[in-house]
């Protein structure tokens, strides 16, 4: 089953999440999720098995440019993760589809993500799903 997560998933979102984002805390990333939900911009997409919350997608509007895209807003896959037990079965591919829906009924035309160049079975997911890649991209800091 999946549904729309609601303020109260904000921590089964987190925990989700910290698996995935394993760079950030539970705490911050509860409040972050619980931010996320309540956003008019952004959904949140929980996937059960039973009472057991084992995946999540997040996506939002963007207004700003979007590489690849030639519309505004865009709907945005922000993250999604579903726990290893629940990979292959179709279980990413019914969250993206929620997400996309939720898109085009926020008005969208076009919808995109990202991964980083390392992520080799997040770009296989990607393609697989029909996203076709728009570009690479290697980011630099400098401290001044």
């Amino acid at each position: 089953m999946i549904r729309k997560a609601t303020i109260g998933d904000a921590l089964s979102v987190a925990r989700l999440a910290i698996q995935m984002w394993r760079d950030n805390t539970l705490e911050g990333l509860w409040d972050e999720m619980a931010e996320i939900i309540s956003s008019q911009e952004s959904a949140v997409f929980l996937l059960y098995d039973g009472e057991e919350a084992v995946g999540f997608a997040q996506c939002q509007l963007r207004h700003d440019y979007v590489e690849g895209t030639d519309s505004s807003p865009v709907g945005y896959l922000e993250g999604i993760f579903v726990e290893e037990a629940y990979r292959n079965k179709g279980c990413a591919k019914e969250l993206l589809k929620q997400c996309e829906a939720w898109a085009k009924d926020m008005g969208c035309t076009e919808f995109a993500s990202d991964c980083e160049l390392e992520n080799s079975g997040s770009l296989a997911f990607h393609l697989k799903m029909g996203f076709e890649e728009a570009n690479r991209v290697i980011c630099f800091t400098k401290r001044l």
